[in-house]
């Protein structure tokens, strides 16, 4: 038998409503929603000029490397196939 307040198989129970999310355009305030932001983007640990920099940099220097890697091989393949066909 069921347990009070629980039904068989999930279903609800007759008479009982479930809690519907309303309409999210109907509460929907533009200054609680900045103001939220703001909260937000105080908790972030921003980095200092001289992380930011540095790291900038060594994102760069990957990437070129990284594409200069791949341009030799891309041409190294070209060679090899001209070579062979």
């Amino acid at each position: 038998m069921a347990e009070k307040g629980k039904t068989e198989k999930g279903k609800a129970e007759k008479g009982k409503t479930t809690p519907v999310a309303e309409d999210a355009s109907s509460n929907f305030s533009a200054s609680e929603f900045l103001k939220g932001t703001k909260e937000e983007l105080d908790k972030v640990v921003w980095p200092s000029r001289q992380q930011l920099i540095s790291e900038s940099v060594a994102v760069i220097l990957m990437v070129s490397l990284s594409a200069t890697i791949i341009y030799l091989v891309d041409n190294f393949f070209i060679w090899a196939a001209g070579k062979v066909f």
